[in-house]
């Protein structure tokens, strides 16, 4: 227990928590002030297209800044870029690794994940992710070629002592996929803050963080996507200031076979994807590391067990569809 509260002070969530594919959002940028024009550009980090928008002309190089941001945390935190902290670990053959203290950090809340998940979570997961390859395959791995991942899909073989991570299986790799982006985005808008830029949206391909309100001090407007929607029509929108909003669901990259569907959204148990008649999940919060996090955590936990979990913390709402295309709200947006 000590390590959890440990963990979310760091992140400010201690009061919330006493108890990978981020999907696209669509941001609303109607009726945005009569003398202020949002500055947007975009940038291309985390194998996904980012957007940065802000309402200060003045501050545009505020935007290249946030670019750098990306780069550097892709730098520490990817799995695919040679000698990032996470590659060292993946590429350690179970020897000691020394990381930062950020990578340390999101590990450690990573873990948490894991644990009040009852391993649904689990950070080791790349191994079954790389069998997947959701990316560039379109098939259904071998059952005997899952049945062997799942030997090395352990997240209690993940050693921490201060700086230093061991995998005490040689075979396991780690993946934060379902929690950096959020790490990033809540690191950018901190950034922003502190160069008094208080109207600003965050986007990292589909993580959206809003930074204050609308020049005018109207709420922004973002929409969560129909999901399957060819079009990307918003199925709902939520009026939001100064929060965060993510979205797991099963329809970006995913694949039919033989007529039955399979998504990125992968079951450490079993090996296959999640099935538990969820589409999505989106979390609205005031960290986005938080939200990211929840958003795959409720959606591999289901319906019920996953809104239980959001009743139970502070500040925190969710709005799940399941694939009758009902939309279950959180008790807060209700």
């Amino acid at each position: 227990m000590y390590r959890i509260i440990k963990i979310l002070k760091k992140f400010n969530i201690y009061n919330a928590a006493c108890f990978c594919l981020s999907l696209k959002l669509i941001l609303l940028l109607t009726g945005c002030g009569a003398t202020q024009e949002p500055i947007v550009r975009t940038g291309f980090y985390f194998d996904t297209v980012i957007r940065i928008t802000i309402y200060d002309a003045k501050k545009e190089a505020c935007i290249e800044s946030c670019f750098e941001l990306a780069q550097k945390y892709e730098n520490m935190l990817s799995p695919t870029v040679e000698g990032s902290d996470i590659w060292k670990i993946n590429h350690s053959n179970g020897e000691p690794v020394e990381v930062s203290d950020e990578t340390i950090m999101l590990l450690e809340t990573a873990l948490f994940y894991c644990d009040i998940t009852d391993g649904l979570i689990d950070i080791t997961i790349e191994p079954l992710n790389e069998l997947w390859d959701f990316h560039t395959k379109e098939q259904v791995p071998s059952a005997e070629a899952i049945s062997e991942t799942l030997n090395h899909i352990d997240y209690n073989n993940l050693l921490i002592e201060g700086n230093t991570v061991t995998l005490l299986d040689p075979k396991a790799s780690v993946s934060l996929g379902f929690i950096a982006k959020g790490f990033i985005a809540d690191k950018m808008k901190e950034y922003l803050i502190s160069q008094d830029i208080n109207s600003a949206i965050i986007d990292l391909g589909g993580n959206i963080l809003a930074v204050g309100s609308k020049p005018d001090g109207s709420p922004y407007k973002l929409g969560i996507q129909n999901p399957f929607d060819e079009q990307g029509t918003p199925i709902a929108t939520l009026s939001v200031t100064d929060k965060s909003l993510v979205t797991s669901g099963i329809y970006e990259r995913c694949f039919y076979q033989n007529d039955i569907l399979y998504h990125h959204i992968l079951n450490p148990v079993d090996g296959y994807p999640v099935k538990n008649n969820l589409l999505s999940v989106t979390i609205l919060s005031d960290s986005s590391v938080m939200g990211d996090a929840l958003s795959t955590s409720c959606f591999v936990l289901g319906l019920e067990d996953g809104m239980k979990l959001i009743e139970s913390l502070d500040d925190i709402e969710a709005v799940f569809i399941t694939d009758d295309y009902v939309l279950h709200y959180s008790d807060g947006l209700n």
